[in-house]
């Protein structure tokens, strides 16, 4: 039966990347309204993403979906530990949406600015707590004998974690700005590549301090796996800086994909088996084997997948290429 927990650990993994990609450049493009001076600036950050933000978030719900229904335990121990964090996320996520649908029922300048105001913070939210979620995840959590989480939301915003949450708001940030300049023109444009510069150079800092930490404090039996990955990672890293410079935005987003893929499959190599380590005691981690729903769920859940994932990508496609052109 191993053949499909193994399965449904990648499945899960490919949702979670697709969801980072998609929804990650949403989230920057709201840190990067922050910036904007005037209301065509404004207007053309919030344009270039209208048509693709409601469907890039499906890809969160499937991933969601896909734990509940592939490893019901680690879904229970993650959303019960993570519980306020999540209801922070879903705070963020829809006053987000708000943001964007509200700001233009009313034609004043006060009621436009607030709701930009709502907009950028509903994403600035996501984008730092899914990176602290993430450094949790990979740091281990307070289990009790049943798989419980055990600890305090405060236990959750440790240095580490916290380093994490930071790195992962310019990561996504760095990202926005990149499909930014595949969006926009003239003289927004070049302002946009003044803004990604910065934070591909705060990103590249961040990114250097927690992989260093991450490799020495943070021993795993697949280290060697992770550390070559996060070699490939860097080298993405490398290559947005040179692309962008460039002025090839097509390869340097790409670049930045490829370092959102490189990142996930280095924190999936230093877990493996495992879904959700202890910290306190290893013998009580969750792992794909000790926590994963029947065969038969597997098997069903997979055949299901292989009907829906195909219908969500070829709408992801056709939506794209409709709306590829620049603001």
């Amino acid at each position: 039966m191993g053949t499909w927990q193994i399965i449904w650990f990648i499945l899960v993994g490919v949702l979670l990347i697709g969801y980072t990609i998609l929804d990650g450049f949403d989230l920057g493009v709201g840190f990067w309204h922050l910036f904007t001076t005037g209301e065509k600036e404004r207007q053309s950050l919030l344009e270039s993403i209208r048509p693709f933000w409601d469907g890039n978030e499906v890809w969160l719900l499937a991933g969601g979906g896909a734990l509940f229904a592939a490893f019901p335990p680690v879904y229970a121990t993650v959303f019960s530990g993570f519980y306020l964090a999540f209801l922070l996320v879903l705070f963020g996520l829809i006053i987000r949406v708000i943001g964007i649908d509200f700001r233009d029922k009313v034609d004043s300048p006060t009621w436009k600015q607030f709701f930009d105001y709502v907009f950028a913070i509903g994403s600035i939210i996501p984008s730092l707590l899914f990176g602290v979620a993430l450094g949790n995840v990979i740091r281990g959590l307070p289990l009790s004998q049943q798989g419980d989480f055990v600890g305090t939301f405060f236990d959750l915003l440790n240095p580490y974690s916290l380093l994490c949450g930071v790195t992962g708001l310019f990561l996504l940030a760095t990202h926005g700005g990149l499909y930014l300049m595949l969006k926009t023109e003239n003289g927004l444009r070049q302002k946009i590549k003044s803004w990604v510069t910065i934070s591909w150079k705060i990103f590249l800092a961040l990114f250097l301090i927690v992989t260093l930490w991450s490799l020495i404090a943070i021993q795993r039996d697949g280290q060697w796996f992770s550390t070559a990955v996060s070699l490939l990672s860097l080298t993405a890293i490398g290559g947005i800086y040179f692309f962008h410079a460039k002025g090839k935005s097509v390869q340097a987003f790409t670049c930045s994909c490829l370092n959102i893929v490189f990142i996930f499959i280095a924190v999936a190599g230093a877990l493996f088996p495992f879904m959700v380590r202890s910290i306190n005691n290893p013998e009580l981690g969750l792992t794909i084997y000790n926590s994963s729903s029947s065969e038969l769920t597997l098997k069903i859940m997979f055949l299901l997948t292989l009907i829906g994932m195909p219908l969500v990508g070829v709408y992801t496609f056709y939506i794209y290429r409709v709306f590829r052109k620049s603001i």
